[in-house]
């Protein structure tokens, strides 16, 4: 009888611990040790716990206090701190959480593709890079990969301070950008990636959003398509896989190049499905107060340019509605110069994603780093990440911070046809307009019949004067127009103008969806 009295009470026990971890406070991942909390921002803190637990934080010297509701989940607010550095934060439930080394600084989201995702150890001069990022005011969050079909509410992750240890892996736009902002600002700076090689803007964009946005039905009625027939494109896969082994064994046999392996078919874990990394990888980062977001993409949109003139400020105005913060900073990189050098003006859809990015400059509290002088002719990562992460660093100066800095290269304003010549007339033209090489390059121009000849350009004050002997009544002119332009028009501080036109002929990519 004793002995099953102990048991009886052993049971007992078990079943009440359990039922404590249950009801542990267990806070967002978001705040961990070594977090940044955004300045002078109101700071919400949630988590989750037991139903009905009564929870208490204490931030600094404030204390908020609630209870979790029926779905286990806790939220308070407190307001902005004015103060940069040093803060105690404390999370007391059924058991109590300290969070150590938090610190008070400016909060900002690094997103996009694989040039976000660049890893520092993949930058130009690594190793010294690497060496020397010691910097404890550097926070660092990585958002690991999630596709998700339903919003989610946390992600796994926690905090760490800038180190040679853990910046390797890290974004080197991210790093790179937060490293110059401490220069320029001198705060502490927290910095959470997010991003995901090979990934088109839909992804990061919610089904809301996208369902509110007329012109982007497409990309759902693709991807519907796509997961309602995806048996049917798994079963003509694998017949198509059958006949490829038999087709690459034989052409091994014959001493041959086996032929390309099929792709497999999409379906609801590929990272392009729409909302798919929203869900997993943004949505559970709302509402945590942040200055803004850096953004690095387009090149998974490339061949629907036209379209993302709509979709990437959809995404933006979606990614502020969320966080309910207004219309924070958002700075984005502009597509670098890549793939051959065209002999001849001609169309490209590089060329018309980077107009769509440059339109997308009409949304306020925006700022674009250019960096058509930067990339790489045969590699579409470009290992030159710190005049990236440094150019968008100025754009944050003037955007986010309202600094009085040139921040923008030269951007075309107005256009006047005078005779035989177009005169190019210059905005952010800095300390003056320059030519780097002997010669201008880049212009192109174009009379009626819509055939561009390149051009001869020159400097005129803040304008530049544009004339070819192939076209005596011009009518329309092109800078830095395609994949890969020979291109040389700066500012005095560096910056390079901005690739546009002054036509609006449809382009190679208008009719994709």
């Amino acid at each position: 009888m004793k002995k099953s009295s102990n048991l009886a009470m052993i049971l007992t026990i078990w079943i009440a611990c359990s039922a404590s971890v249950c009801a542990e406070i267990k806070p967002h991942a978001l705040f961990t040790d070594n977090m940044v909390l955004q300045q002078g921002h109101e700071i919400p803190i949630w988590g989750t716990a037991e139903p009905g637990e009564p929870v208490s934080v204490t931030l600094g010297e404030e204390t908020r206090t609630t209870t979790t509701g029926n779905n286990g989940r806790w939220m308070v607010r407190f307001p902005a701190i004015e103060e940069y550095g040093p803060i105690d934060l404390k999370i007391t439930g059924e058991n109590t959480i300290r969070i150590k080394n938090a610190i008070v600084g400016e909060v900002w989201v690094c997103s996009g593709q694989s040039n976000m995702a660049m890893s520092v150890a993949r930058s130009n001069n690594a190793d010294h890079e690497i060496a020397s990022a010691q910097d404890r005011k550097i926070r660092l969050f990585t958002v690991p990969r999630r596709v998700s079909a339903e919003p989610q509410a946390n992600v796994e992750g926690s905090w760490v301070e800038c180190s040679p240890e853990t910046i390797p892996n890290f974004s080197a736009v991210g790093y790179f950008f937060g490293r110059s902002l401490r220069k320029s600002v001198d705060r502490p700076v927290g910095l959470i990636q997010s991003a995901v090689g090979g990934t088109p803007a839909e992804a990061w964009t919610s089904d809301k959003k996208l369902r509110a946005t007329k012109s982007l039905k497409p990309i759902l009625d693709r991807w519907a398509e796509i997961l309602t027939n995806r048996d049917k494109y798994e079963q003509q896969y694998q017949r198509q896989l059958a006949n490829w082994e038999k087709a690459a064994q034989k052409a091994r046999d014959a001493g041959n190049e086996p032929p390309r392996r099929p792709r497999p078919p999409l379906g609801p874990e590929h990272t392009g499905r729409a909302s798919g990394l929203y869900n997993g990888m943004i949505q559970p980062l709302v509402p945590y107060a942040i200055r803004g977001a850096i953004w690095y993409q387009g090149e998974g949109n490339s061949k629907r340019a036209y379209q993302y003139r709509q979709l990437f400020p959809a995404m933006i105005q979606d990614w502020r509605a969320q966080w309910k913060q207004g219309d924070f900073p958002f700075l984005f990189v502009q597509l670098a110069n890549y793939r051959g050098v065209q002999d001849d003006p001609g169309e490209s859809d590089w060329a018309e994603l980077r107009e769509a990015q440059t339109m997308t400059l009409q949304e306020p509290n925006t700022g674009m780093a250019v960096i058509i002088d930067i990339g790489e002719a045969d590699d579409i990562h470009p290992k030159n990440k710190q005049d990236v992460g440094r150019r968008l660093a100025l754009a944050a100066q003037s955007v986010a911070y309202e600094r009085d800095v040139v921040h923008s290269g030269p951007t075309m304003k107005s256009i006047t046809i005078e005779k035989d010549t177009i005169r190019v007339n210059y905005k952010h033209t800095g300390s003056g307009l320059v030519a780097k090489g002997e010669k201008l390059k880049g212009f192109a121009v174009a009379g009626a019949d819509r055939k561009f000849y390149w051009a001869d350009a020159q400097i005129d004050g803040e304008s530049v004067v544009v004339h070819s002997d192939k076209v005596s009544n011009p009518i329309a002119v092109r800078y830095a127009w395609a994949d890969n332009p020979i291109c040389n028009l700066y500012n005095q501080e560096g910056l390079p103008a901005l690739p546009f036109r002054s036509d609006d002929w449809p382009g190679i990519t208008v009719d994709s969806h």
